[in-house]
């Protein structure tokens, strides 16, 4: 009958509604699935990376010792390097100017050979050698004006101090006086005068110039 086939109608109808709906529940249930076994693989990842960790930490430890190991290698030889470099350098024990050259560019040399004379500038004195009869007024301290023939101006120096004994007796051959020889002959005792500082800033004084240094014993 047609109410029979109305009904029959609704309730297909509504199977076809149940079926659609149920399709849409399998469908978000697959979804579900699929984010389920992503998360799933996402934590699987994140166990296996921790169980590496340590691994990697060790690797990392061992790499960084051996990075360490290469830079104390690197500064030993650096050490050494810088080592040998300063043994071809030779200081001089004082400071002044080369008064004699015995080497030359090129040539080899021994140890305990000498290399030059230096003449040190920074402590000149004078050594004068005044008669004896001189001396009995001269005392360490006092003021000396010294006469320089090679500027032809006058310095101001110290007496430092006085001979022990005279110059002849300090010689490679002292004199010897002959039996008989009755000649008095006048001894010169050396001196030693000190330059006062400050007065050589170009350090123009050398040694072996030739001086006239007058004590003023008053």
């Amino acid at each position: 009958s047609r109410s029979d086939y109305d009904a029959r109608q609704t309730e297909a109808a509504a199977t076809a509604q149940g079926v659609e709906a149920d399709r849409a529940e399998i469908a978000a249930r697959e979804q579900r699935i699929v984010e389920a076994r992503s998360l799933v693989a996402q934590r699987d990842a994140q166990i296996e990376a921790a169980r590496s960790a340590p691994q990697q930490v060790t690797d990392a430890q061992a790499k960084s010792q051996s990075a360490s190991g290469r830079l104390h290698q690197a500064s030993a030889d650096l050490h050494t390097a810088q080592l040998n470099l300063s043994y071809t350098k030779i200081y001089a024990p004082v400071s002044g100017v080369i008064g004699r050259k015995t080497v030359e560019l090129g040539h080899r040399i021994q140890p305990g050979q000498g290399l030059m004379v230096i003449v040190p500038l920074d402590d000149i004195w004078i050594t004068a050698n005044f008669k004896e009869t001189q001396l009995k007024r001269i005392r360490a301290g006092q003021r000396v004006k010294v006469y320089v023939d090679t500027f032809g101006r006058d310095y101001e120096g110290t007496v430092e101090n006085l001979p022990g004994a005279a110059g002849p007796l300090f010689s490679l051959f002292p004199p010897e006086n002959a039996t008989g020889n009755y000649v008095k002959v006048v001894q010169r005792f050396p001196v030693r005068i000190r330059f006062n500082k400050d007065q050589d800033p170009e350090k123009l004084l050398r040694p072996g110039m030739s001086v006239e240094p007058s004590v003023q014993v008053r």
